[in-house]
């Protein structure tokens, strides 16, 4: 009886805590699924999940080889080292001809990373937070584990998908808004916002005190036109960035952003708690990248090579209605004519043409049973040979016509 009775409440002392109750992000589980495929023998074409297949640039390879042989790797200020802060602000003035104090730039653990700071530092519990769908799923997986509230606003073709400050308004109207988070380039759709468009609603948010975060993730990777910084805009915008996507450092884990002033000290306050601060060794490699530029628009190349093989090969499939893919590396396709289970569309399309992709509705909980997002972001072998898969796969029946 003793027994019975510990064994219960030991039961008791292992539930989860509410906050851990987030839905998975689905897209690692598609990969999951993949790699188990690939264990089993079987050959996957990977364009699920949002990473280069090129490595890091040389440049950082080898200093991170060469601090290695130098022995120590010690801790770092909170903040990140001053060489590589110095060296964000510097990009800003190359890159948008826009003058940003190093002492307003925070190095994170990838953007990931940055989220849980900015969220952290910018709101409090039961905060509203104005998110578009379709989007990044952890931006409202991380704020609702941080017990914020995601307030979704839908996009539409009309806007290219960018989110407006009308659509901002009335959500605001509705329950006032803390906060709002916008991405350009984004993910899934690849779409990109205008200078203007980015300026009127980051005029607006602040007129109506709502704080603005931008994700520029993808900035590098742009092909319909330039990427615009919110930190050129408004100095009161929180920018959010990593080495991740445009300089093929995913697995380094690091990322930068740059912070009002006022709230430096407590990010860096969070940071000293959370994290004490940054791996020196990714801080040292992510300095070094900004000397292979070369390396990486040769990649971006590569990029735009693939987006042209989709966008041209898609259709012979029945796959002809995508968003734009101004930037990025992401297509994302109406799958409607084929089925209402995204789903049950990628699941089948893995097990049958082995072929991975992530289903929209990782990304949109009230329209993304309809979409499939395919990544680019590997050879443009890989890209042809996807193509003839699945036009293959969908033409002996893979998924019946509705």
């Amino acid at each position: 009886m003793l027994d019975a009775t510990l064994t219960k409440r030991a039961r008791g002392l292992l539930t989860a805590s509410a906050r851990s109750d987030v839905p998975p992000f689905m897209v690692m589980d598609v990969m999951a699924a993949a790699e188990r495929i690939e264990a089993a023998g079987g050959h996957v074409i990977h364009m699920e999940v949002g990473q280069p297949a090129a490595p890091a640039p040389r440049t950082a390879i080898d200093a991170a080889h060469a601090a290695l042989e130098g022995g120590r790797i010690d801790y770092t200020s909170a903040l990140g080292m001053p060489s590589l802060r110095a060296r964000i602000a510097r990009h800003y003035r190359e890159t948008y001809g826009c003058a940003v104090d190093a002492e307003r730039i925070v190095v994170t653990t990838g953007s990931s990373g940055a989220f849980i700071l900015g969220f952290l530092a910018l709101f409090n519990p039961g905060d509203r937070v104005a998110v578009t769908v379709p989007g990044y799923p952890p931006y409202r997986h991380i704020l609702t584990a941080l017990g914020c509230e995601p307030v979704l606003i839908e996009t539409h073709g009309e806007t290219r998908h960018a989110l407006t400050g009308e659509a901002l308004l009335a959500a605001h109207r509705k329950t006032p808004l803390q906060g709002v988070l916008v991405a350009s380039p984004a993910n899934p759709t690849g779409t990109m916002m205008t200078r203007q468009a980015l300026t009127e609603l980051i005029t607006i948010a602040e007129s109506e005190r709502i704080r603005f975060i931008s994700d520029e993730i993808y900035h590098g990777l742009d092909y319909a036109f330039p990427a615009v910084t919110a930190a050129e805009l408004s100095p009161h915008a929180v920018v959010i960035n990593s080495f991740s996507k445009y300089f093929c450092m995913t697995g380094w884990r690091v990322g930068w952003m740059v912070v009002p002033e006022p709230m430096v000290r407590p990010i860096e306050r969070l940071q000293q708690n959370l994290a004490i601060s940054v791996p020196t060794l990714s801080q040292i490699a992510a300095e070094a990248a900004f000397a292979g530029r070369d390396e990486m628009e040769a990649v971006k190349h590569g990029y735009q090579e693939n987006r042209q093989i989709l966008i041209d090969g898609l259709p012979g499939a029945g796959l002809s209605d995508f968003l734009p893919a101004d930037g990025a590396f992401y297509l994302y396709a109406d799958v409607s004519k084929f089925t209402d289970d995204s789903f049950e569309f990628t699941k089948r399309m893995l097990q049958e043409a082995h072929v991975a992709a992530t289903p929209g509705v990782d990304f949109d909980p009230i329209r993304g049973r309809a979409y499939v997002r395919f990544s680019y972001a590997r050879s443009a072998q890989d890209m042809r040979d996807a193509v003839k898969r699945i036009t293959r796969w969908l033409a002996q029946g893979g998924m019946a016509h509705r």
